[in-house]
């Protein structure tokens, strides 16, 4: 079964780099055809997504007005792991952040099928 963990700093400073690592067990993030990815949620605000690694190394990233330009995606394939970095925080990207894995249907749509258990992070001076 393929189980995702979070981690990184709960507390980000405004204007620095919110960091936050994926550690994957049960599935390669290598594999065809998984897509790997960062979502985000604010209280009384729908799920956010941020972007995705897939499994051939390839990213995407949101055009939200509220990320663009801000996220990259990366990974440690020797350590099964993906890494959100989102630069120039501030107290708005406070929020749950959630790592999942993905998955396209026959049709083309884009499905999470398991997250992990989200991680607090709180932009605060």
């Amino acid at each position: 079964q393929v189980q995702l963990q979070e981690s990184g700093p709960g507390l980000v400073k405004p204007s620095q780099i919110l960091s936050l690592t994926c550690t994957v067990s049960g599935e390669s993030v290598t594999t065809d055809p998984w897509y790997w990815s960062w979502v985000r949620q604010s209280p009384g605000k729908a799920l956010e997504w941020i972007g995705r690694i897939m499994w051939s190394g390839n990213t995407y990233t949101s055009t939200s007005p509220s990320l663009e330009s801000r996220v990259s995606i990366s990974w440690d394939t020797s350590k099964n792991q993906f890494t959100l970095q989102l630069n120039s925080v501030t107290p708005e990207d406070s929020a749950v952040y959630y790592c999942a894995r993905e998955f396209q249907t026959d049709y083309g749509l884009i499905y999470p099928d398991y997250w992990g258990q989200g991680s607090q992070v709180t932009v605060s001076a």
